[in-house]
């Protein structure tokens, strides 16, 4: 949740935030005065039940002739402290419902509108041309014997899939590749739960507009499958007070992620663009608000040192306030080439949540005391996340190296994770020097 002291000192910021994401400015109007029935009903429960405690404290000491009087008027007090907690549990659970319309404060510079209102912000590496027909990533993969749609739609159901023989030891690859290269920049690995609590998931900001999108097994489980390990390991450190004296808490969470994709049906069915469960390693930060941005541009070089070395042709964007998701200050995305769609297609995000996610969660850190007081206030963390491998990026890399008899280039950084292979040619191909 967004930081009460903004939504009352600087309504019009928020105000503004609103409107650039989409939403009706009157939703501030409508937190505010449910914050302030909130902090009104809950003084008036508050004077109540000091009164009774000193009205019990008068009973105690009071003549025995007396009692009888006042315990009949402690009861009247009772029952008026009953419902005035009740109606400051009522104007809570209002103010909460009112408060989750508002979404993160958007970032100054961050565009205005919806999905199609991104900025491009640069475009790197050249784009593949070929000279013969681009085979797609599924066709490629078949070939392969890499990428089995048909046995994964009878065992699981349509947009699941098997990664076979070569397809699962690239997409192994990949994810080693990444981990290494978050080891070499200083991140925790972490293999993460993939079930989660409704406060984590809560908390993080997926239950909101998006709940759709996750999968909840309800009943005797009451646990939602996470779509990133962003998800849990935001729920690591949930009510805890950090140490950021020596520099951003950076962790590196591998774990396979589930998506409904509700809402898609048509788009991307073919392959495995948009499926329903998929391999990732996630970067995610703990950090403190003053570095965040600095950090998020980190992230962002960190993709794209990743995507440079395997040789994929990829734009980076601004992505507008219409389309970040609640917690989202801002967001990058990197779209790479996708040769036989003709277009870019994302294949990282990375956000700058501030300390909304923190707010919800609970996590603090105690900045340097205060020269002149000595004090050191606690205040929330920043959280950001970004993506550094997925399962997604088989499709740019097989589009992107592939050659004319359906064989596909390793790039070089990618080798050395598959016995040092450089070509992977079709099944019942020659192997010499590849593997199928």
């Amino acid at each position: 949740m967004i930081d009460l002291a903004l939504l009352r000192d600087e309504p019009e910021l928020v105000r503004q935030s609103q409107a650039a994401r989409g939403n009706a400015p009157e939703t501030v109007d409508a937190a505010i005065e449910a914050d302030r029935s909130r902090r009104a009903a809950l003084a008036a429960f508050e004077e109540l039940r000091a009164e009774q405690n000193a009205f019990g404290k008068q009973v105690a000491k009071a003549p025995k002739e007396e009692k009888a009087a006042l315990v009949a008027q402690a009861k009247d007090l009772a029952e008026r402290v009953k419902q005035a907690q009740a109606a400051s549990n009522e104007a809570s659970e209002a103010a909460a419902e009112a408060l989750a319309a508002i979404e993160n404060i958007v970032i100054d510079g961050v565009p205005a509108g919806g999905e199609d209102d991104f900025v491009e912000l640069r475009r790197v590496g050249e784009i593949p041309t070929f000279d013969f027909e681009p085979r797609d990533h599924l066709a490629i993969g078949e070939l392969l014997g890499a990428i089995d749609m048909e046995r994964g739609a009878k065992v699981s159901g349509a947009r699941f899939y098997f990664l076979t023989g070569i397809g699962a030891r690239l997409e192994i690859a990949l994810m080693n590749l990444a981990l290494d290269k978050a080891l070499a920049a200083g991140f925790t690995p972490m293999v993460v739960p993939t079930l989660v609590r409704p406060e984590i998931m809560q908390g993080t900001g997926f239950l909101g507009k998006h709940a759709d999108e996750v999968y909840h097994l309800d009943k005797d489980d009451d646990l939602y499958l996470v779509g990133t390990s962003e998800v849990a390991l935001a729920g690591y450190h949930t009510g805890e007070m950090l140490d950021l004296s020596r520099g951003p808490l950076r962790y590196a969470g591998w774990s396979t992620c589930y998506r409904r994709e509700a809402g898609s049906y048509g788009k991307d069915t073919r392959g495995i663009i948009r499926v329903h469960q998929f391999n990732k390693l996630e970067m995610f930060v703990y950090t403190t608000p003053e570095d965040a941005e600095a950090e998020h541009l980190r992230l962002v070089g960190l993709q794209e040192e990743m995507l440079t070395a395997l040789g994929l042709s990829y734009r980076v964007i601004d992505v507008a306030a219409g389309d970040l998701g609640s917690s989202a200050a801002r967001k990058y995305d990197i779209e790479a080439w996708v040769p036989t769609q003709g277009a870019f297609r994302e294949l990282t995000s990375t956000s700058n949540c501030t300390t909304f996610q923190a707010r919800r969660l609970d996590i603090r850190h105690r900045p340097d005391a205060d020269p002149s007081t000595g004090a050191a206030k606690t205040q929330h963390v920043a959280t950001l996340n970004g993506t550094l491998a997925t399962t997604r990026w088989i499709v740019a890399i097989l589009e992107t190296h592939q050659q004319a008899d359906g064989s596909v280039r390793v790039p070089e950084v990618l080798r050395p994770y598959l016995g040092g292979l450089e070509v992977l040619r079709p099944l019942g191909a020659e192997t010499e020097g590849a593997d199928a």
